[in-house]
Formats: C-alpha cells, sequence, structure tokens
C-alpha cells in the first residue's frame, strides 16, 4: 500500500527539489525532467523530451561509445558521476554554473536501461569564490611597491631611491606635480624604515594660514592667543619617534620656516606662547609640486632651510613621461571601482586604452583615476 502511494505521488515529490533532476536512456536521449531542470536551463519539458542531453553543450561532457555502441558516454563505464562542477549552455544563450550527480538505472535483471542526473545551481557561489578570489588579489598584490603602481624604469628608481632612504634619518624631499603620488612615496618611506612602528604624521601646509599653522605643528599654551583655551601638543611632538611629513612645504610662510630650521638643526621646538624648548626626535619628509630653488631666488622660501631639507631628493615623474604605466594604472583602477561599484561592466576596450595612453594627463594620477570614476558613473553597461 505504502509503494503504490508512493508511486502516486513521486511526480509532486521530483518537482519539489530544488534540484535539477533529468532522465535518459542508453543512448542519451531524455525521457523525463523536473521543473527545477526547466527553471535552471530555460528550456521547457517538452522542448527537452526526445531531445540529446548533449544539446546542453556539458564542458565537461565525455563521449566515449565502445565498438558494439552499448554506451555513448564515460558514465557508462564508470557508473556513477560525483560532485562535478561544470557548465551548462542556457536557453537564452546564457551559461549557467552547476554541480552534477549522476547514477545508471538498471532493471530487475541488474541491465543498464538509463540513466538519472540531478543538476544543482551553483552559479551564485561561483561568483562568489570570483569575488573573494579577486578581493584577495587586491589585498595580496602589490602590483608595484607599497601599494605605489608602476613597472617603468623611471618609478623602479623611485622605488630604488626610496629602499636607500630607509637607511638613513636624513630628510627626504619628494618634487613632483600634483596628483602623481608624493603622499604615497612618503608612506612607503615611513612604513620600509627603521621608525615604521612608530606614528607617521601628516601635515599640509597650505591649508592653514600662519599662526594656524605654528600652533598646529608646534603646538600652544593656554591663553597664548584668542581661543587657546586649553595647552595642546603640535604635529611634531605627536610624530616623537616616528616620521612627520610637510605636504605643500613651499607653501611654507618664512616665519614658520625660520623655527622649521631650528627643529632641522637643534631638534627642539617651542610651543606658540612659551619660550621652554621641547626637545623633539622625529625624521623629517617633505614634498612639494613648486621650483624650490625658484623661490629662493625670488626670496620666497629660504635658502639655508631648502639645503636642509633637500637632503635625499625624490622626482616622482608626471603620468606623461611613464606613459607604460597607464595601462597597469587603468586596469588596476577599472577592477578596483567595478568591485566597489557592483556594476557589470567587462573591461577597458582597445580603442578606449589606447585614448588613456595618448592623453597628456595634466592631473596625472589622481587625474586618470578621476576618469575612471566618472566612467563607472556615466557607464550603464
Amino acid at each position: 500500500m505504502f509503494e503504490q502511494a508512493l508511486n502516486t505521488y513521486w511526480k509532486t515529490v521530483l518537482n519539489t527539489i530544488q534540484d535539477g533532476l533529468m532522465i535518459v536512456d542508453r543512448a542519451g536521449t531524455i525521457l523525463s525532467v523536473n521543473r527545477a531542470f526547466e527553471a535552471i536551463t530555460g528550456y521547457t519539458k517538452d522542448e527537452m523530451i526526445g531531445s540529446p542531453c548533449s544539446a546542453l553543450h556539458c564542458d565537461v561532457c565525455d563521449i566515449a561509445r565502445d565498438e558494439k555502441g552499448d554506451y555513448w558516454c564515460v558514465l557508462f563505464r564508470t557508473g556513477s558521476l560525483k560532485m562535478r562542477r561544470c557548465t551548462l549552455a542556457r536557453k537564452d544563450g546564457s551559461y549557467v554554473h552547476v554541480l552534477k550527480n549522476a547514477s545508471l538505472l538498471r532493471d530487475a535483471n541488474d541491465n543498464v536501461i538509463g540513466a538519472v542526473e540531478t543538476l544543482t545551481d551553483v552559479t551564485e557561489i561561483i561568483q562568489k569564490e570570483h569575488q573573494i578570489e579577486a578581493f584577495q588579489r587586491e589585498i595580496h598584490s602589490q602590483d608595484g611597491f607599497q601599494g605605489i603602481l608602476g613597472a617603468s624604469a623611471l618609478m623602479q628608481k623611485v622605488f630604488s631611491l626610496i629602499v636607500s632612504a630607509k637607511a638613513s634619518d636624513a630628510p627626504v624631499i619628494i618634487f613632483g606635480e600634483s596628483g602623481t603620488g608624493k603622499e604615497l612615496v612618503a608612506e612607503a618611506i615611513h612604513k620600509t624604515g627603521a621608525r615604521r612602528k612608530k606614528p607617521f604624521v601628516k601635515v599640509n601646509c597650505a591649508a592653514l594660514n600662519e599662526y594656524l599653522l605654528e600652533s598646529e605643528l608646534f603646538g600652544h599654551v593656554k591663553g597664548a592667543f584668542t581661543g587657546a583655551y586649553r595647552t595642546r601638543k603640535g604635529r611634531f611632538e605627536a610624530a616623537r619617534g616616528g616620521d612627520i611629513f610637510l605636504d605643500e612645504i613651499g607653501d611654507l610662510p618664512l616665519s614658520t620656516q625660520v623655527k622649521l630650521l631650528r627643529v632641522l638643526e637643534e631638534n627642539v621646538i617651542e610651543r606658540v606662547g612659551e619660550n621652554k624648548p621641547i626637545q623633539v626626535d622625529v625624521r623629517i619628509v617633505t614634498a612639494t609640486n613648486k621650483d624650490l630653488e625658484r623661490l629662493v631666488k625670488k626670496g620666497l622660501f629660504r635658502e639655508d632651510l631648502f639645503y636642509r631639507i633637500n637632503v635625499i631628493p625624490i622626482m616622482v615623474p608626471p603620468l606623461r613621461e611613464r606613459v607604460e604605466d597607464i595601462p597597469l594604472l587603468a586596469e588596476t583602477f577599472f577592477r578596483r571601482i567595478r568591485m566597489k561599484s557592483g556594476k557589470d561592466i567587462q573591461g577597458i576596450s582597445e580603442e578606449a586604452m589606447k585614448k588613456l595612453v595618448d592623453y597628456h594627463w595634466p592631473g596625472n594620477v589622481r587625474e586618470l583615476k578621476s576618469a575612471f570614476e566618472y566612467a563607472f558613473v556615466s557607464c550603464q553597461d
């Protein structure tokens, strides 16, 4: 009685399971499929029944006929197939990743009469795996040096100077146009140097006026000026034992230049509103996009300070002088922004890459990255 009831409801059972199911005869002709199979492949039952299973274009199917033509697939030789990952072609031309299991069907006399195959759609899992792999590549692959991208001879020279600089505590100055990555170079100097376990403090000398900048760099005591409600340590004290990065050093006011010169010569600072010298141990790394020698001639930058900070100069080349790095930068920015945006944009066309290489990039690497940010906003597919 139980077996009769089971046979009655067997179709309901098959159509309830989420895995696709397909039954074929010995010749590989499809005899039956369930609803999950229809959903996975996009084909209806009527379209599939009577068709050869090879119509699904499975990328791992092994066709193997014996001399008598008794079997058409290696499954009939091995007897089963377990957890085989493969790709099938759907009706609409797209591909679906599935996990296949298969077994032979035998009659009461143990004769092979066909086979049954189940298909588990693992497309979403595969996509997640690819995404994780991409993230891992992004995390572990530097595509350059300390996160700085570049394979050109000019950039290799920059990397070599960074490595050389780690053996010294002498001041480093980084020259380069806006957007070339001077801050990344400064960070690389800190990360590879002996002070890497100590603070790395950044100050933009162009962002504050003269009085605020001195307070920011050297600190102040309570009551030193209007609004100084408490004593505050400056960036030099915060960087003690580590490195301080003074960006846009060419915009440093002359009065502040004098105080910075004292720091370089005596390793001491004085907080604003106080005459008490405070000993500091920091390495100074500076950067500028200006011609400091020209500023010295104009009297806008102290000559003695220039020679004190210009001990280990590093020139970061503009992008137009290292065009061979543009494809590497472009592909890296494309990959990172695609992962962030989630848009299914496949790649950079050959024509687009040629335009990128031919352009002169006055804003350098920053402009190139911004171009990709804009492209992903405006491009829909």
